[in-house]
């Protein structure tokens, strides 16, 4: 029966925490790819546009209160998770729009706004600074914090 010695463990343990920090390197790295491609994709497709915000609500996606097509191509962690899901008038239709969290916090209901639309997501409301309203969770205020900081603003 081989022994081993506190340096093979050490070892062992080193080579799986490289192998781990490696995968979790090129994960994110791919992850990062993508965000920024649909990020462009959704600035090229921004138009501004009036909604009458009817409702607004954290809910789970379902196939009742999204399109098929979007439920379907959907990935199953977001089937899973609460969207901030807005029902609202664009023009004549009512339609079923998924929302940026900042702006969501910020939608009043009822009431006729300005957004920049992309497609069904919300990205954003015009004549509105997001940053400066008062935010209701800590880690947003850390989040603002931190692009502070970044920013090389105090």
């Amino acid at each position: 029966m081989p022994s081993f010695t506190a340096s093979d463990i050490f070892i062992i343990v080193a080579a799986v925490v490289v192998v781990i920090l490696g995968l979790m390197f090129w994960f994110g790295k791919k992850n990062y790819s993508k965000n920024l491609e649909a990020q462009t994709m959704i600035n090229q497709h921004k138009m501004v546009t009036p909604i009458l915000v009817i409702d607004k609500r954290l809910m789970r996606p379902t196939q009742e209160n999204l399109p098929k097509i979007v439920y379907e191509n959907l990935p199953k962690a977001a089937k899973l998770r609460k969207m901030p899901i807005v029902k609202a008038k664009v023009g004549p239709q009512i339609v079923t729009l998924i929302c940026d969290r900042s702006v969501f916090d910020n939608l009043a209901v009822k009431k006729t706004v300005k957004v920049e639309l992309a497609g069904i997501y919300i990205t954003g409301i015009v004549g509105m600074d997001l940053s400066k309203k008062k935010n209701k969770t800590l880690r947003d205020k850390f989040s603002l914090w931190a692009q502070k900081k970044i920013n090389g603003g105090m």
